[in-house]
């Protein structure tokens, strides 16, 4: 089909202000239409060389708690935990710009793009994305794809993620599925929530605290993880990769409530990417199924697909 072109008739100038549309774009082959993207958006590494526009309000370095008591603050006066640059976005002049609502800890929201879109002379059209389950997540996809003219790679990048899971959903059918907690902060502990519930069960593992899809993570207490008791905890704090996850759970070590937890005992707490394949709800959740389904599951030898746009 043909591409959709911007309103003076070149190609679409596209801002990403979330990571996860820009992974969308750029495993769609629309990498070169995005002029400008979030401090967060560093996959593909081709997204880092795009102009940024935004940056974290949060003072730099804080410890875990301190993250959490100043996040909880920033958001009870109102205020963002994102800086936006107006005057680079109106110079960028884009038709097109991507942001979501879902989160205020995760990223600009669409109310501050709305203010900075405004006062422009040539409004871009404002696309959120706000997905709370996977289904959600592969939506997206389909959606984005037709806003800039790619239905077809959209449709067939779909079609991989699908099969991919349901290659995992058969390599564990009918395995004993051990208990797992997902925490997305660790100090406080915060339980996974929106897709993750959902990955965890697909990979073949049990989460003790699930609820209904797309319910979002929530504060927990380790009085509550320890009446879990789970064979498994994966950390997975949001804004970190893999080694800034590890690093976050090292910091547990020694504490009384922590070492407890049958799980750490055992040796069994598994720190993954949270940035790449479990926070940002883009086409590596996949990536992220599958690294659970080989944790929990090894005997299972699963054959998976090499990493969605990498």
């Amino acid at each position: 089909m043909a591409r959709r072109r911007g309103r003076r008739g070149g190609r679409l100038r596209i801002v990403s202000l979330v990571p996860n549309a820009t992974e969308i774009l750029f495993a769609l082959g629309a990498g070169d239409e995005v002029v400008g993207v979030s401090h967060e958006c560093d996959f593909p590494p081709a997204a880092r060389e795009r102009p940024v526009l935004t940056g974290s309000a949060l003072a730099p370095g804080l410890a875990p708690r301190a993250v959490d008591a100043a996040v909880s603050a920033q958001l009870a006066t109102g205020a963002s935990l994102y800086t936006l640059d107006e005057a680079r976005l109106a110079a960028l002049d884009p038709d097109l710009l991507f942001t979501q609502e879902l989160c205020p800890v995760c990223a600009v929201s669409s109310a501050q793009v709305d203010g900075a879109v405004a006062p422009l002379p040539r409004c871009p059209e404002v696309v959120s994305l706000d997905p709370t389950r996977l289904e959600d997540v592969l939506a997206d996809v389909l959606h984005v794809g037709e806003r800039v003219g790619r239905s077809a790679e959209a449709a067939a990048l779909v079609d991989s993620l699908r099969a991919r899971l349901a290659r995992v959903e058969g390599a564990v059918r009918g395995r004993p599925r051990p208990t797992v907690v997902a925490l997305e902060w660790l100090d406080p502990p915060f339980l996974g929530g929106h897709w993750v519930p959902q990955m965890l069960a697909i990979a073949g593992g049990r989460d003790p605290f699930a609820v209904a899809a797309g319910e979002r993570s929530r504060r927990s207490s380790w009085e509550e993880l320890a009446a879990a008791d789970p064979d498994w905890i994966v950390a997975m704090p949001c804004g970190f990769d893999e080694t800034g996850a590890a690093a976050q759970a090292a910091r547990l070590a020694g504490l009384p409530e922590w070492e407890s937890l049958r799980a750490v005992r055992a040796g069994r707490i598994a720190a993954v990417d949270a940035n790449g394949c479990f926070s940002r709800p883009g086409p590596r959740l996949v990536d992220g199924v599958e690294t659970l389904a080989r944790l929990f599951h090894p005997e299972a030898l699963l054959d998976c697909a090499p990493p969605a746009g990498g």
